[in-house]
């Protein structure tokens, strides 16, 4: 009897982006979550929960018969709000946790199946799902680590213990 074959984890891919952001953005304290490097920026605080927000988004884009939400106006006032780097790391905790059971949920069939049309991912897979939240998180883990920098902290490669 020949061994059955591993199934790929494609959430294995979110939970690295998770690894990488965290280790990446591990230099930034509480008193920092404030800091913006010019005015009408957005604060750490807001990098992260926006960073949150977006993998949320992402999951009910693409669950809600509506499709997603557009309203950017709505979605940059609940940001603006966010004024603690704690709160908003337990917020991106909590969005890793739920857009990696969402991912774990679908079956290899229900990733292959096409996206609705539209402006967001519009007819891809939905596997194409992980690879916009990745490439999301990894642009405000970099905007972080030059927040790092112009508070004067070094913040450690993401990609290293």
């Amino acid at each position: 009897m020949s061994p059955k074959p591993q199934t790929y984890d494609i959430a294995a891919q979110l939970l690295a982006s998770q690894d990488f952001f965290n280790r990446s953005t591990r230099v930034l304290e509480e008193g920092d979550s404030q800091f913006a490097p010019y005015e009408g920026m957005m604060t750490v605080a807001q990098q992260v929960a926006h960073a949150a927000q977006t993998l949320e988004w992402f999951v009910q884009g693409v669950t809600r018969p509506e499709g997603f939400d557009l309203d950017f106006a709505k979605h940059a006032q609940e940001i603006a709000a966010v004024t603690s780097l704690a709160a908003a790391r337990a917020w991106l905790e909590k969005a890793y946790a739920s857009s990696v059971a969402f991912l774990r949920s679908q079956s290899p069939e229900e990733l292959a199946k096409p996206m609705r049309e539209g402006p967001i991912l519009g007819g891809q897979p939905l596997s194409a799902l992980v690879w916009a939240m990745v490439e999301h998180t990894a642009h405000h883990r970099g905007a972080l680590t030059v927040y790092s920098r112009a508070l004067g902290k070094v913040p450690p490669m993401p990609y290293g213990g």
